[in-house]
């Protein structure tokens, strides 16, 4: 059938009628679609629509899976170019010609099968996965500030239903196997190793789908369903994002409002919208944030971390979490108190974890097998990786390790979980300093995905390396920051903490403070912040980091604190907390905002984020922004504090920032950094 046409990213093979088209793209270990992957696919749909075999079936020789989507790096290449639209429009051709095609035709799908490779698969009459925990199936483009392109909101509302595929792309949320099988995205799941087979079977014995949901599906994509059901969508939606930021979720329930029957012109609307939404700031931030995220993912990559047991000390929130999560990872973990009543906490919630994250029995049973209780600390002899999680005391920690250093292994590594303390001070009396670092988590650990790896100058970077391989193998994306005081994110975060708080001691309401900061883009106000984290863990770092970043902690925290008013783990705060959320009091309407609160509180983050970089705490102005955006929250639209530095211009900033020195203290004044050549170039994707 394909005789004098050649592919390099296709391959075909032809048995009883039947035509199979593996996607194996050319010097790559995953499916990312580029143009040539679409113009030779599009070859063989031209030749398959003339010679009209018995069925086709589409599936991946990668173990990866079966695509991950479509080549972001040439998508920004469009977006420079100017050419979104010809090249949208392009692979929606060659996907409308394959879902034309007059035989039946079978997605055969495993592993990552995401955006474009969904889209792909969506062209396809039905569609099978593999029933294994490496299946996922979505549509995650508006985290890129985009929408699906390649026919996505013009075919999945039809297939499932809008109120089914809406959430679904809004979201960018992947689906198993299974699930996708109960919505109706996908119509047979198998063993991977029976795929092909059964793609077969399915071809030639298609899957019926229920009248109730051909009916719901035609139902809910009626002009007046559109009409009724877009608002209440743009609602939700504008209850978790703003439109002025996140644009692309908002076209997105525009073009399916828009969509009449006919799939050309849902297709149509669906180009030009992704043509427009290429044009924004934050499709341009949020790709760059996407490449970012990839090469932190990819620090850990090409070495053993040689890190098979871990032995955790301190089983307070932060070590009992690190240890919980390393044991989900695989991992044998044991996990040291002074008594099991401090560990017992610590295993229950890791029970919880389990059972949420593994859902069957014998999975939560194996991860619990892997963390065991260790009041003696006899994990110590048998560590690669020791994990310092006690209090924050300088003293306490020295003595600790001055206690367990002659018990461990001749090349296990020594890490503390401090969030402040310099490793400097930290690293006296150690035999073997080559081998000690920090590895900061985020608290909560289970959600937060940033780790620093804190180094000092006495690092053996053969131990950098290990740890950073031991940070991927958790899922994690690690950082390498200097150990200076407060090391990245705490240095960043905390002159906006305590900025905060003082507006707060000045009379201006936490709700009004909270407000301004989500209004700028940040996932939670300054004031709830304080009040999750723990007003007493922002005490202890706050008195680390006040004297070095020339700060003061403001008044009434310490009262709080006597009173035993930590916050939301105490119910009591800056805010009662009920049910786990804040009850903020309810803020005059008359009540005048001063002009220049928002400068005030994010204009200090920009500050140290500037000192930062001149001061080498880490070792370019992107890995700051990943490390910024990612620990933090720091909003993701604006690119993090370098890149909103570079779009709002540095030297506006530089005025404003002066201005805040003279009209409310010397703590506003632009510090070291700000002619640094990084700042007036780069954030490119």
């Amino acid at each position: 059938m394909f005789e004098g046409l050649r592919f390099n990213h296709w391959k075909t093979h032809e048995d009883d009628g039947v035509v199979v088209l593996t996607l194996d793209r050319a010097d790559s270990t995953v499916n990312a679609i580029s143009r040539t992957v679409l113009d030779e696919l599009e070859q063989i749909v031209e030749r398959l629509a003339i010679d009209s075999p018995a069925g086709v079936v589409i599936h991946s020789a990668k173990a990866s899976g079966f695509a991950v989507g479509a080549d972001i790096k040439q998508f920004v290449e469009y977006a420079r170019q100017d050419s979104v639209l010809e090249n949208i429009e392009h692979g929606q051709r060659v996907y409308e010609a394959l879902a034309a095609l007059p035989c039946p035709t079978v997605a055969a799908v495993h592993g990552a099968c995401m955006g474009g490779g969904a889209e792909l698969a969506l062209a396809c009459r039905q569609r099978i996965a593999a029933d294994d925990d490496n299946t996922r199936i979505g549509l995650p483009e508006v985290m890129l500030g985009i929408h699906p392109g390649w026919g996505g909101t013009a075919r999945l509302p039809r297939l499932i239903g809008a109120t089914a595929a809406l959430p679904l792309m809004l979201a960018g949320n992947a689906l198993s196997a299974k699930r996708a099988l109960g919505i109706g995205l996908v119509d047979r799941i198998a063993r991977r190793e029976d795929l092909l087979v059964e793609a077969r079977l399915l071809l030639r014995y298609p899957a019926s789908r229920p009248l109730f949901r051909r009916v719901k599906a035609w139902a809910s994509n009626t002009w007046l369903a559109r009409q009724l059901i877009a608002p209440m969508v743009v609602k939700q939606t504008s209850a978790k994002v703003r439109r002025e930021h996140y644009p692309a979720p908002f076209a997105l329930i525009d073009v399916w409002k828009r969509g009449n029957a006919d799939i050309r012109q849902r297709l149509k609307l669906e180009a030009r919208s992704v043509a427009t939404l290429a044009t924004t700031p934050t499709a341009h931030n949020l790709i760059r944030i996407f490449f970012l995220r990839e090469r932190l993912k990819g620090q850990g990559g090409g070495i053993d971390a040689a890190i098979k047991h871990v032995h955790v000390v301190g089983a307070g929130v932060m070590g009992g979490d690190i240890a919980a999560w390393t044991a989900l990872k695989g991992f044998d973990v044991t996990l040291q108190d002074r008594e099991m009543a401090f560990i017992q906490p610590a295993l229950d919630r890791a029970r919880a974890l389990y059972e949420k994250k593994l859902k069957t029995p014998e999975k939560v049973a194996a991860a619990l097998h892997r963390l065991r209780a260790d009041v003696d600390g006899n994990g110590v002899a048998l560590a690669d990786l020791v994990i310092e999680a006690i209090y924050e005391n300088a003293p306490a920690k020295r003595e600790l390790y001055g206690r367990i250093g002659p018990g461990l292994q001749a090349n296990a590594i020594l890490a503390s979980n401090t969030s402040s303390i310099p490793l400097d001070q930290l690293r006296e009396g150690l035999e073997a300093p080559g081998r000690f670092l920090g590895l900061h988590f985020f608290n909560p650990v289970a959600q937060m995905p940033l780790v620093e790896v804190v180094r000092h100058d006495q690092l053996d970077p053969l131990v950098e390396k290990r740890a950073l391989a031991f940070c991927k193998a958790l899922g994690k994306l690690p950082v390498a920051v200097k150990g200076t005081p407060g090391f990245l994110v705490n240095r960043i975060l905390m002159p906006y903490l305590l900025e905060a708080l003082r507006l707060f001691s000045e009379g201006v309401p936490g709700a009004v403070l909270d407000r301004e900061a989500r209004k700028f883009g940040m996932p939670m106000g300054p004031i709830e912040l304080a009040d999750t984290v723990g007003l007493d863990v922002c005490a202890s770092v706050g008195r680390e980091l006040a004297p070095f970043l020339g700060l003061q902690l403001p008044t009434g925290i310490e009262d709080k604190l006597d009173a035993g008013k930590r916050g939301k783990k105490d119910g009591q705060g800056l805010y009662v907390w009920q049910d786990g959320k804040p009850q903020k009091p309810q803020v005059e309407a008359d009540y005048a905002i001063p002009p220049d609160l928002q400068e005030r509180m994010i204009l200090p983050m920009v500050n140290e984020a500037i000192a930062c970089l001149a001061d080498g705490v880490v070792d370019d102005a992107d890995l700051l922004d990943a490390g910024v955006i990612f620990g933090t929250g720091f909003a993701p639209f604006r690119g993090g504090p370098i890149q909103y530095a570079r779009s709002e211009g540095v030297d506006r900033l530089k005025r404003t920032l002066q201005r805040l020195a003279e009209r409310h203290g010397e703590r506003f004044r632009p510090k070291n950094g700000w002619d640094n050549p990084a700042l007036r170039s780069g954030g490119e994707a």
